[in-house]
C-alpha cells in the first residue's frame, strides 16, 4: 500500500499499511506519513524507516531521525534578562546554535542623542547593572578628551579605586552564580556575603546600591566622606581574608571540575573572529587587558609599581574562566590598597572641574574604550557643538561575548550546553542595550 504525501492517518489506517512489512510493529496513535516513511508521530511513537518497506530488519541502525529544534528560553517578560537560544539538535547534541537577542531593548543609543551630557550618565550605568561605575566612567572620559578637560589628581586615583571596587562586586557575582547553574548552591551565600561587604562602602560613597551616579565631566560628585578611607580598606581586608572560603569550595570540588574541564574550549582564532574580550579571552590565552596595553587613570603608574598584572589561562574551557575571574579578583583587591595607600598619604583637593551650567562638546569626533568588567567597553562619540551628541555608539563586552555561541556550541551536549553558557558571564542588559 502506498500512502500520498503528508497523510495524516489513524491507528487502523497504519496498521493496515504496514501489514506490508510484516517485521515492523505499530505504537502510538497518530502517525504523520510521507510517501516512502513515517516523518513523525504522536506520543509514545517510534518511526518508521524506509528500510522496512525494503524488508529491512527493524534494528536501531536503520531507525530514521530528524533534527529537532528545541528553544532555551526567552524566559518570563518581567526578569530583568530575557535571552533566547535557538538550537538545532541530532538527538542530545547541538549541531546549530542561533542566539536570538533584544527582548529588553531599551533604545539606549538613540536616547542618547536626545539628551545633555550631564543627563547620559544615568542612562550609561544602566546596560550593564554590574559594572554602572566603569559604565559612567566611558562616556565622562570620551567628553572630557572631546573638551581638553584636565581632571584633578585625586579624582584620577578615585575614580581608578571605584573602577576596581566595582570590577570586584561584578566578578563575585559570577563566582556565586556559575556554580548554582550547575547545581551548587552554597557558594552564592559566601559570595554575596563579600558583596554585601563591598556594598556597603559603595553605597555610603555614592549613595546608590547598583546605580551609583557618583562620575561626572572633569571628575567626581563629590569627595569622600570623612573616615571613608579606613572603612574601605577595612572591607577590602576581610573580603581578601574570606576569599579562600570560595576557592577552596569550589576549585577542588570534583563534580565542578568534571562539569567544566575541557568543556567549551574557546580558541585564539574564534576570540579574534568574534572580538571576544575580557576575562572571556584571557582564560584562552590571549594576553590583552586595556589596562596595561593603552593605560587610562592611574593605571600606568599602577602598572610602573608592579601592582597590576594581567592574568591569563592557556586552556580556554569553563573552568579556565572560572579561575580567571577569581585571579582577577585577587589582583583588583590588590590594585584597590594600592590606591587607597595613595589617596591616605595625599593632600586635601578638588574632586571636579568647574563647568558651565549649559555643556556643549566642541565639533569632532573621538573613541574612548575602558577595560570594563566583562570586556572591551567602548563609546563613540561624534559632536556638532551642541548640548547633546549627535551620536554615541555603544560598544558592550556582552554581545560580541555571545556572538560567539554559533560557532562554540556545535558538537555539545544538552548538559555541556548549560555548563558553557554560564561560562560566558554576560549581562543580557549588555546584549540588548
Amino acid at each position: 500500500m502506498r500512502v500520498s504525501s503528508w497523510t495524516l492517518l489513524q491507528r487502523s489506517e497504519v496498521r493496515a499499511w504496514a501489514s506490508a512489512a510484516p517485521t515492523c510493529t505499530v505504537h502510538g496513535t497518530l502517525w504523520v506519513m510521507s510517501t516512502e516513511r513515517v516523518v513523525g508521530v504522536g506520543a509514545g511513537a517510534a518511526g518508521f524507516d524506509p528500510a522496512y518497506e525494503r524488508g529491512g530488519t527493524g534494528s536501531g541502525s536503520e531507525l530514521a531521525t530528524t533534527d529537532m529544534v528545541l528553544n532555551i528560553g526567552p524566559q518570563h517578560p518581567a526578569t530583568h534578562g530575557v535571552l533566547r537560544l535557538r538550537l538545532t539538535l541530532d538527538g542530545e547534541r547541538i549541531v546549530g546554535c542561533e542566539p536570538i537577542v533584544g527582548y529588553m531593548h531599551r533604545g539606549a543609543e538613540k536616547l542618547f542623542e536626545v539628551r545633555d551630557y550631564r543627563q547620559i550618565i544615568v542612562l550609561a550605568n544602566r546596560h550593564d547593572w554590574l559594572s554602572a561605575f566603569a559604565n559612567e566612567l566611558g562616556v565622562v572620559l570620551a567628553v572630557e578628551r572631546m573638551m581638553g578637560l584636565e581632571v584633578p589628581v585625586r579624582a584620577i586615583w578615585l575614580r581608578t579605586l571605584l573602577a576596581e571596587l566595582n570590577r570586584v562586586l561584578n566578578h563575585l557575582m559570577f563566582l556565586g552564580s556559575y556554580p548554582l547553574e550547575l547545581g551548587a548552591i552554597t557558594p552564592v551565600f559566601y559570595a554575596f556575603r563579600e558583596r554585601e561587604t563591598l556594598q556597603a562602602v559603595m553605597e555610603e560613597l555614592s549613595g546608590g546600591r547598583m546605580h551609583y551616579m557618583f562620575n561626572r565631566v572633569g571628575g567626581l560628585k563629590e569627595d569622600l566622606p570623612y573616615g571613608w578611607l579606613g572603612r574601605a580598606s577595612a572591607a577590602s581586608a576581610a573580603v581578601r581574608k574570606r576569599l579562600p572560603d570560595i576557592e577552596d569550595l569550589i576549585l577542588g570540588n570534583e563534580i565542578f571540575r568534571a562539569r567544566t574541564v575541557g568543556v567549551g574550549k574557546l580558541s585564539p582564532e574564534l576570540i579574534a573572529q568574534y572580538g571576544v574580550s575580557g576575562p572571556i579571552a584571557r582564560a584562552s590565552g590571549v594576553d590583552a587587558d586595556l589596562r596595561r596595553d593603552e593605560p587610562y587613570l592611574a593605571y600606568d603608574e599602577l602598572l610602573r609599581d608592579g601592582v597590576l598584572r594581567v592574568v591569563t589561562r592557556p586552556d580556554g574551557d569553563c573552568f579556565a574562566r572560572f579561575w580567571v575571574l577569581l585571579e582577577q579578583v585577587k589582583v583588583s583587591l590588590d590594585l584597590v590598597d594600592a590606591c587607597l595607600d595613595k589617596l591616605s598619604s595625599m593632600p586635601a583637593g578638588p574632586v571636579n572641574v568647574r563647568l558651565p551650567k549649559i555643556l556643549k562638546v566642541p565639533e569632532g569626533q573621538t573613541y574612548a574604550w575602558t577595560e570594563n568588567p566583562l570586556g572591551i567597553n567602548g563609546y563613540y562619540l561624534v559632536s556638532r557643538g551642541d548640548k547633546t551628541p549627535w551620536r554615541l555608539k555603544l560598544r558592550s563586552a556582552s554581545f560580541n561575548n555571545i556572538s560567539a555561541l554559533p560557532a562554540l556550541l556545535p558538537g555539545t551536549v544538552i548538559p555541556d550546553m548549560i555548563a558553557i553558557l554560564g561560562s560566558m558571564f554576560f549581562v543580557v542588559g549588555d546584549i540588548d542595550k
